[in-house]
């Protein structure tokens, strides 16, 4: 009995060691980040892992068009705001949401989804809270690696979802009337 216990404790140790090592690479090909603004009377911060191009096709490469797309790497993005929003004219009451898109070669879709925690890959479309299309354009400049970042606006913020030679712009506002 003794050794089954123990070839039993060795093996947690080890799954431990390897998920700690595993999550210690990802994490080092693509780094965590926070995107945060308070400003003209919104606040929104976004935690995500930030995937580099390392020479490869971005948008319609690795990140099909017209798929799910964790919207960074490793776990799903998270996006918190602290006050009732409109996201591009649509009504978002606040909270704590995972934000997912689906790119396209036009205009994308954003999505806000009610369950957090999960793997970037695990997406659950029945728990979906909003839905949005959002502008999105060709720069001029290629962004190596995936970032997230806000311009500020009257009445909040457009957030902005920056990698390759693409953006897409996500009006984010304060919800009148709430």
């Amino acid at each position: 009995m003794k050794k089954v216990l123990w070839i039993i404790g060795a093996l947690a140790v080890l799954v431990l060691v390897a998920f700690w090592g595993i999550r210690s690479y990802t994490k080092s090909a693509s780094p965590e980040a926070t995107a945060e603004i308070n400003q003209n009377g919104v606040y929104v911060k976004v935690e995500y892992c930030q995937p580099y191009k390392k020479g490869r096709k971005i948008f319609g490469g690795i990140v099909p068009y017209g798929q799910v797309w964790r919207t960074g790497a490793n776990e799903a993005t998270i996006i918190t705001l602290d006050q009732n929003v409109t996201v591009a004219g649509q009504p978002l009451d606040e909270g704590e949401y995972s934000l997912w898109t689906i790119p396209s070669e036009g205009n994308w879709i954003v999505i806000f989804n009610r369950e957090t925690g999960q793997w970037g890959t695990d997406y659950d479309q029945t728990k979906d809270v909003l839905r949005v299309p959002v502008l999105a354009r060709k720069r001029n400049a290629v962004a190596e690696q995936f970032y997230i970042s806000f311009a500020p606006q009257s009445g909040g913020t457009d957030m902005m979802l920056v990698w390759d030679n693409t953006e897409a712009v996500v009006p984010i506002r304060v919800r009148e009337n709430q």
